[in-house]
């Protein structure tokens, strides 16, 4: 796997955030996330893992890793790397995607989906204004007022994993205070829904379920750095309740408040 830090030469001050996650699904916990970010002038540069914890360690052995690195212009996240390797059911996930202008250039997936009629073809095309998940879990705003803005939240995100290309539509729902979870402050409230686009098979019931959902939800927090945002929290429907992704931990800079959780 790659070694995505960032040169040090004429690069200003980084920015560094670290935080810790929960995943759990109906309000159980079956897993445990790590992120690291970094940020120099307009360079970034994420790392994220996750494992089985609590109940999930009784029926999984799925464990992951993914780095992105690229830059920010603007409102704009353009990566030049992502990598990702994953276990899980005795079987490896590899995708290596090399990025340029804000589109897949060249590729490594491993595996393969195999053949099926009903599959949704990946094109060339759905590999042009693209990015991988991981750099899209980074938000950076434009704003000559408060950088958590209503406007924050209204983007959509097109996003290629190596075997999907779909898209995230975001919109504004509210403002509200958090504390006692990794972080005390304000947040961005996004209503999110998931459109696929390839690599999908629409008769598929768990496609059917992303596709019709309406209560999706990203709950963004600030960084402390150029106006990026990052996900404090994360809600996905499924068909044995909510995924939730959230933060339990968060380090951030330049005097953001944070705590961890006990």
């Amino acid at each position: 796997m790659c070694v995505c830090s960032l040169s040090t030469a004429a690069l200003g001050k980084t920015n560094q955030v670290d935080g810790n996650y929960n995943i759990s699904i109906a309000g159980i916990t079956i897993g445990k996330g790590s992120m690291s970010l970094a940020l120099r002038n307009n360079a970034y540069s994420a790392k994220v893992s996750m494992e089985p914890a609590g109940i999930g360690t009784l029926f999984s052995t799925g464990t992951g890793a993914a780095e992105a690195r690229g830059w920010i212009s603007g409102s704009r996240i353009l990566p030049s790397r992502y990598e990702m390797v994953s276990q899980a059911s005795e079987r490896n996930f590899h995708v290596d995607l090399r990025q340029g202008s804000g589109h897949i250039r060249n590729e490594l997936v491993r595996p393969r989906f195999k053949p099926s009629a009903t599959r949704i073809k990946v094109t060339n095309k759905h590999r042009k204004n693209a990015m991988d998940p991981l750099s899209a879990a980074l938000m950076p705003v434009v704003s000559r007022g408060d950088e958590l803005s209503p406007d924050a939240c209204n983007r959509t995100l097109p996003i290629y994993d190596g075997w999907t290309r779909f898209d995230i539509e975001m919109t504004y729902k509210k403002m509200r205070e958090v504390s006692g979870n990794g972080y005390d402050g304000p947040v961005i409230v996004c209503k999110a829904r998931w459109i696929p686009v390839a690599g999908h098979r629409p008769e598929r019931k768990s496609v059917q379920l992303l596709a019709r959902s309406n209560n999706m939800e990203v709950w963004l927090a600030p960084t402390g750095h150029k106006k990026v945002l990052i996900p404090y929290r994360i809600s996905i429907p499924t068909g044995t309740g909510s995924l939730v992704v959230q933060a339990q931990e968060l380090g951030l800079p330049n005097g953001h408040k944070q705590s961890a959780a006990r």
